[in-house]
């Protein structure tokens, strides 16, 4: 009778375990889908381009797009006719609650506020990305800079 016992409580303890590991997995998924929400109902805040060219003039452009290609080529976001500027010269990229700006391997390089851009870089309201010789400023709707000037 003790080896019939011992079976009960061996089967009594792997579904426990069983239900233990189901209960997890399941507050993992509810987790996952949890975030992925958070993730897709976020806001991307509006970015304004401020375009300043060699010869004084001024053209302000305004985003609401996560992704953000700069360059020569008709088919970008923002196209800049400027020998200066490659067919796809960089990008902005908002992600993980940040503007990020990468260079895609341009001729003339990116440089944002005069440092040259190798890698992926945040960049903050009042920023100025210079691809080729253009030069762009910056401007995050909501953040610290803007609310001051509004006031």
């Amino acid at each position: 009778m003790s080896a019939a016992i011992l079976l009960a409580l061996r089967l009594i303890l792997a579904l426990v375990l069983y239900a233990f590991l189901a209960g997890a997995l399941y507050i993992l998924w509810q987790d996952l889908k949890q975030v992925g929400k958070d993730d897709s109902s976020q806001q991307v805040p509006t970015l304004t381009l401020t375009q300043h060219d060699p010869d004084g003039s001024e053209r302000a452009y305004k985003f609401s797009d996560p992704k953000i290609v700069i360059g020569r080529d008709p088919v970008v976001d923002l196209n800049i006719d400027d020998k200066t500027i490659s067919t796809r010269h960089a990008q902005l990229i908002y992600q993980h609650g940040q503007w990020w700006v990468e260079d895609l391997q341009s001729t003339n390089g990116t440089f944002l506020n005069l440092d040259t851009v190798s890698e992926q870089i945040v960049i903050t309201d009042g920023d100025q990305v210079r691809c080729g010789r253009i030069i762009l400023e910056i401007a995050i709707e909501g953040t610290s800079t803007n609310r001051q000037q509004e006031i």
